[in-house]
């Protein structure tokens, strides 16, 4: 079978066995398979996922050889291995997050020499993870659970109790998801920032209430202006808060992911706000510490989803909740995965690309 693979550094095309399922496995054929910024960055600082790997106890990728990244996807069902119900026939369309349930363990799909994951024709999943895509929901959209599961864990894991006003800095497929889940949650108004037109456009299609232009006004400054207490919540303060600025809590989902971000959202957040850490940065950062520490500020990192989580979020997609396809900006056949690598560091002209390994 044919595949986009990893290899020495490059996005190369070419050919590879055909997996065969094994006990409690599934042959799938991979219909859509979404190109994350995770891959991106994968390309880029390999040798520091291997790093991490090694230090979080996980199976790290032997640089030396094949990888084929690729885990946002939707596949049909081709055939089974041994021991398994077989509950959903061939040519369902199945989601699955992007793991195999092993004897030795959960593996993942994606960035592993061994399980193949969507940039290629065919893959291997576990039946026990298998979801049926509902609603006749077309492909390349259903690809989008991953990354939409993404920004419902995000939001999840903030502990909102209500009455905090949102920020969300950067407005790629990540901050776009969160801002889908904010509104979901009724958190208003979600004020939102990035560079990019485009994708402060798409941001307002999300659910952003107000999206600003960081070259044009400070987005801290315009959330302090959106977060300003009533009257009654003034009043309502205890004498040595009284003191302090009369502004609502903060949450800032920071989801871009580049070194220096992070300091950047030290120095403009209010005090005791909170921080959650969506982008996903592969490389040494430095902050102050004795900036948080002055602000009190509540730092959260997040890492992917839970299954509960990753399942509401394909419920939503089929449901017309959240309008996932708003993020595809094309869609690409093997050849033209590594082009579109490049293509994608121009935010004007993509947000998401959606990979047809049969295309």
């Amino acid at each position: 079978m044919r595949a986009a693979i990893f290899r020495d550094g490059e996005i190369v095309v070419g050919q590879m066995a055909e997996p065969k399922p094994g006990p409690g496995q599934v042959l799938v054929k991979t219909l859509a398979c979404g190109i994350c910024g995770s891959d991106l960055h994968a390309r880029q600082h390999a040798h520091r996922m291997v790093e991490m790997a090694k230090k979080t106890g996980r199976k790290p990728m032997d640089l030396t050889r094949d990888v084929v990244f690729g885990h946002e996807f939707c596949c049909e069902i081709v055939d089974y291995g041994p021991g398994t119900a077989r509950k959903l026939k061939p040519g369902t369309r199945v989601c699955s997050l992007p793991a195999l349930l092993t004897p030795q363990g959960v593996e993942g799909i994606g960035y592993s020499n061994d399980n193949i994951g969507g940039y290629a024709e065919a893959m291997l999943l576990s039946e026990a993870l298998l979801l049926e895509v509902p609603n006749g929901l077309a492909p390349e959209h259903a690809a989008l659970t991953e990354p939409l599961a993404v920004g419902v864990h995000a939001v999840a894991k903030a502990n909102i109790r209500g009455g905090e006003v949102p920020l969300v800095i950067g407005c790629g497929p990540v901050g776009l998801a969160v801002i889908a889940a904010l509104k979901l949650r009724g958190l208003h108004p979600i004020i939102a920032a990035d560079y990019s037109p485009a994708r402060r456009a798409l941001a307002a299609r999300l659910g952003a209430d107000i999206v600003v232009d960081p070259k044009a006004s400070q987005p801290y400054a315009t959330w302090a202006e959106h977060a300003q207490m009533s009257e009654a919540e003034k009043a309502a303060r205890p004498p040595f808060q009284a003191m302090l600025p009369a502004l609502k809590p903060a949450i800032i989902f920071e989801c871009v992911g580049v070194p220096g971000l992070l300091q950047q959202v030290f120095e403009g957040a209010p005090r005791d706000a909170k921080i959650v850490v969506v982008g996903v940065c592969m490389e040494n950062d430095r902050n102050e510490p004795m900036l948080g520490i002055m602000k009190e500020l509540n730092v959260q990192y997040v890492l992917g989803y839970t299954p509960e989580e990753f399942a509401a979020s394909l419920r939503l997609i089929a449901d017309g909740q959240v309008d996932a396809a708003a993020m595809v900006t094309a869609e690409v056949g093997i050849d033209g995965v590594a082009k579109a690598f490049a293509d994608l560091a121009n935010p004007e002209a993509h947000t998401k690309i959606i990979v047809q390994p049969w295309r």
